[in-house]
């Protein structure tokens, strides 16, 4: 059984529709599962024991409609048995139209679209997540009489040297691992999703200050001006970092392993914290629904949007809120040293 799932988004929807695959592999033991998602954010994906192939679209790939269509002529050529299209544009159900022979070509049911799907799916109203409503895309097979074995888990698989030299780095940088470290989301890539830098800074003051805590900023390059305006404002504290850079998706993964703790704005990092099963407690905007994006909410990856505190604006959410739910994570969660 030869299966490819394809997944045109950024990190946190690449992240939570990967347990696709993982349903798809206790589903198919013996089956190979592929994943197509963006160059970027490939390199999450390796290791992935539910994911024997991860397929990359570069950037190029993306803008040249003539190699996009040679990738995906390619990619099919392993005549897949299974294919499915989550994300179901017009770009990605290419993936099904040169997939001909394949027995299940799954996309969502839109509007003069979709020709080439043998099954569509309607937009479920009934999901209690983002990873519930990727796995109703398994419906088809479900309904065909096959057995599947479904699995809300998500997961980023990194090796021991890999932490090891991300580690090393943070030690270098000056991070005391005999004290905690703190990975703080101050920034986003949607400015509606970032909350009162003041307010963020009153949360980092607290942990340092009650726990001793070491705050780590990571950044994008884009981001690294605001990681390093804030560390300026906080008048360059010691107990702060902002010059652990990482050179890409599984080398912030790996930061974030030595952590202790994940908290801040709500986004694609936090998913990754929680796939590693780093404590993580995201400020969520009205823009992004917590019902919707914490999936697999539990007592060690928790959220607080306005409807926790019956406020209708992102900055109701004060300091006050968020350091209360943290003290108790903190007190739960991270070993005392």
């Amino acid at each position: 059984m030869k299966i490819l799932v394809v997944r045109f988004k950024q990190i946190g929807d690449s992240v939570l529709a990967s347990p696709i695959c993982g349903s798809l592999k206790k589903t198919y033991p013996d089956g190979e599962i592929d994943y197509v998602v963006y160059e970027h954010i490939a390199p999450l994906f390796e290791n992935h024991l539910s994911i024997d192939k991860v397929i990359s679209i570069t950037r190029e790939e993306q803008k040249n409609p003539f190699k996009y269509l040679r990738k995906v002529w390619k990619v099919t050529r392993k005549k897949y048995d299974i294919v499915i299209d989550i994300m179901s544009t017009p770009k990605s159900e290419v993936f099904t139209l040169l997939s001909p022979t394949a027995k299940y070509r799954i996309g969502r049911r839109k509007s003069k679209r979709g020709y080439t799907y043998t099954h569509k799916i309607d937009e479920p109203r009934d999901a209690k997540d983002k990873v519930d409503k990727f796995l109703k895309m398994l419906k088809p097979l479900e309904n065909s009489g096959v057995d599947v074995k479904y699995d809300h888990d998500y997961s980023i698989h990194l090796t021991d040297e890999e932490k090891k030299k991300l580690r090393y780095r943070m030690q270098q940088a000056g991070i005391n691992f005999n004290k905690p470290v703190f990975a703080f989301a101050i920034n986003s890539r949607r400015p509606n999703k970032i909350w009162k830098r003041d307010y963020m800074v009153e949360v980092i003051n607290h942990c340092i200050d009650k726990y001793k805590a070491q705050a780590v900023f990571y950044y994008s390059p884009t981001e690294k001006t605001y990681a390093k305006e804030t560390h300026e404002m906080m008048e360059w504290n010691k107990n702060i970092f902002s010059n652990v850079e990482t050179k890409s998706i599984r080398e912030l993964a790996m930061l974030l392993a030595n952590c202790d703790m994940f908290v801040g704005n709500e986004g694609g990092p936090r998913h990754i914290a929680q796939g590693l099963d780093v404590p993580s407690l995201a400020i969520f905007s009205p823009s992004a629904e917590k019902k919707e994006w914490l999936s697999n909410a539990n007592d060690r990856h928790q959220g607080i949007e306005t409807k926790d505190i019956g406020a209708k604006e992102y900055f109701d959410i004060k300091p006050s809120h968020v350091i209360e739910k943290l003290d108790d994570m903190i007190d739960r969660y991270v070993e005392k040293r």
